[in-house]
């Protein structure tokens, strides 16, 4: 059995949309507000959805094309927070912990009062033993797959 072009689109289109829907419910319903990389990775599922929809109304292998790189960089940022997650590198400055010893207290203090940051570097939550980030890399990665499939399927 061969699946057609359009299925496979719409498929992998509403793969992305379940992922931010899933990201929105946990965010506004559960209460747990996204960190930087969070925000990054919604960006390529974002991209996925506006490229996959575009590619249901004009039949396009370039927009599958760029659905496809979409969701696959979602999949690299998701890697990468996964690292900064387990303490492999560090993640961005302006959501990971850093050394507040050098500075005075009144920096310290403005630095505290300025904006309330949600570390990229602590896991809130997980499924069996795997962070929304981890579980992100894989699904980012089964969506811009189906979108290749999608390329290269009959229309």
């Amino acid at each position: 059995m061969t699946l057609n072009r359009r299925f496979l689109t719409a498929l992998a289109t509403a793969m992305s949309i379940s992922l931010i829907v899933g990201a929105l419910a946990f965010q506004h319903i559960g209460g747990m507000p996204p960190c930087k990389l969070c925000y990054w990775q919604r960006y390529g599922h974002w991209g996925a959805i506006a490229f996959g929809a575009l590619a249901l109304v004009i039949p396009n292998r370039v927009l599958l094309g760029l659905a496809a790189v979409s969701a696959a960089a979602s999949s690299a940022i998701g890697a990468y927070h996964t690292g900064v997650e387990r303490k492999w590198w560090e993640g961005p400055t302006s959501c990971t912990g850093t050394d507040v010893g050098s500075l005075s207290t009144d920096e310290l203090f403005d630095k505290i009062m300025s904006a309330p940051v949600i570390r990229c570097d602590e896991i809130p939550w997980d499924m069996f033993g795997l962070s929304m980030a981890n579980l992100n890399v894989l699904a980012s990665a089964v969506i811009a797959l189906i979108f290749i499939a999608a390329i290269r399927a009959k229309a």
